[in-house]
């Protein structure tokens, strides 16, 4: 339940009680004065469903009630009035998206001040990168529900549907200097295990489960991020709470952080690249997928939106170069994310038509990994790691890294490096079971989980 509060003037109080008796809306209403002035006023107080504030307030703006009157819409714990009943009933399979008004307050809501900001970024970037180099997804779930992100994320498309600007380029500069504060802690983080030797030197990061789905972008990874971003944008159009998303929105891009800041720690300059560049089309698909729902309930106001005539030089400079940075980095990681998602398909393509040859028996794709690569880092090539797995018993894995380093090669145009790891699993005999007691169960047939890699 919400309550409206509404300071209205003697000639427009017929015209807005009248809109509440047609609506069958129970109200109260008395004199008010508003601030030093001595001229009264009436106070209309009504309380209404959620999902009717909308509909009452652009009722009321049909009446002549000014956007810049005194309103007020607050949470109400409950209400009982003569029509309150019939009034839930009619509204209660109704979606309705929270005001403008509510939608600003609710986003302003979730921001933080810049310090406590970057504070818990910084320590959620430093358990993130902890928990991927010890291999824990529980750590690093943990870094993403400390992760205070969501809140700029939201206010930067909020203030871009509704004019905003103000709003809009703080939340942009806030997001940029997060995704720093992260990066950097990580990094520092890192480095500091490496340089007292809690971490062997030698270690390969890209091995490491959760560091290798995150070197380069990936089409689903893409796709999370752009449903993320809408999820949330939709979540914050509602009454209810936004916390878990904004742990999804964390998911996408803490761990993404925390993994540049682990490659620069140890020299991969290759890896970072590719980490960052997931960092920033994720990032941006977020912004994308948040602003592209919030656009379908909202709208810029009638001043003017992004770029008005009538701003001060300096804020106009800052807007324009605020939106030409976002367009720029926008442009570098759509081509670069681009040209990798083809890379990555092709390769794709390439390893599961050679091992369905018959030469490799029952040998299956499991998951292809890649680095990032586009030909301006010097040093080995790109690498390419394929997961297969294979029967258990049938011998040494079949040679196949080679033939797949030529093929790819051959197609894509680009020098890669092919490394294939071979997962092993057991599979029973549909006799075997047959020389089983009758007391037992029913025979079936069964596969085990994989015994252990075996590296080729």
């Amino acid at each position: 339940m919400r309550r409206i509060q509404v300071l209205v003037s003697d000639d427009q109080l017929g015209d807005v009680t009248d809109v509440l008796d047609d609506e069958g809306i129970d109200y109260v209403r008395y004199r008010a004065q508003m601030g030093s002035k001595r001229e009264e006023q009436w106070l209309v107080e009504i309380p209404l469903p959620t999902d009717a504030i909308g509909y009452v307030l652009d009722r009321f703006e049909d009446a002549g009630v000014e956007s810049d009157q005194y309103l007020s819409v607050e949470s109400l714990e409950s209400s009982v009035s003569p029509r309150s009943e019939e009034l839930k009933q009619r509204f209660a399979d109704d979606f309705d998206p929270l005001t403008q008004m509510e939608l600003r307050s609710k986003a302003q809501d979730m921001s933080r001040d810049t310090f406590s900001f970057l504070a818990m970024i910084f320590l959620s970037a430093v358990i993130a990168a902890g928990g991927l180099l010890v291999d824990s997804p529980a750590v690093v779930v943990g870094s993403m529900v400390i992760a205070p992100i969501v809140g700029p994320v939201m206010t930067a498309s909020v203030g871009a549907v509704t004019g905003d600007r103000k709003m809009l380029a703080n939340s942009i500069w806030i997001q940029a200097a997060g995704l720093v504060t992260g990066i950097v802690a990580a990094g520092a983080f890192s480095y500091v295990l490496l340089a007292l030797g809690f971490v062997p030197s030698t270690l390969d990061i890209t091995s490491v489960e959760l560091i290798g789905l995150r070197i380069s972008p990936g089409f689903v990874t893409m796709v999370v991020g752009l449903t993320a971003g809408a999820a949330g944008a939709f979540g914050i159009t509602t009454k209810g709470p936004t916390s878990l998303i904004g742990v999804m929105i964390a998911a996408a891009l803490i761990p993404a952080a925390a993994t540049v800041g682990i490659a620069l720690a140890w020299g991969e300059y290759r890896i970072a690249v590719g980490s960052l560049l997931l960092l920033l089309v994720t990032v941006l698909l977020i912004n994308l997928g948040a602003f592209a729902v919030l656009l379908q309930f909202y709208g810029p106001d009638e001043k003017g939106w992004l770029f008005p005539s009538d701003a001060p030089r300096k804020r106009r400079l800052l807007l324009v170069g605020t939106a030409l940075a976002v367009v720029l980095v926008a442009g570098v990681v759509g081509v670069a994310a681009g040209q990798q998602l083809l890379f990555e398909r092709t390769a794709t393509g390439v390893v599961e038509d050679t091992l369905s040859q018959p030469e490799y028996g029952d040998t299956e794709p499991v998951a292809v990994r890649f680095e990032y690569g586009d030909g301006f880092f010097p040093g080995p090539p790109e690498t390419v790691t394929v997961v297969a797995s294979r029967t258990a018993g049938g011998g040494d894995p079949p040679s196949v890294a080679g033939e797949l380093d030529r093929r790819i090669t051959e197609v894509t145009g680009r020098d890669v490096a092919v490394r294939v790891r071979f997962q092993e699993y057991q599979r029973s005999e549909s006799n075997a079971s047959r020389s089983l007691s009758p007391t037992t169960l029913a025979p079936s047939r069964t596969e085990s989980s994989p015994v252990g890699p075996r590296a080729a």
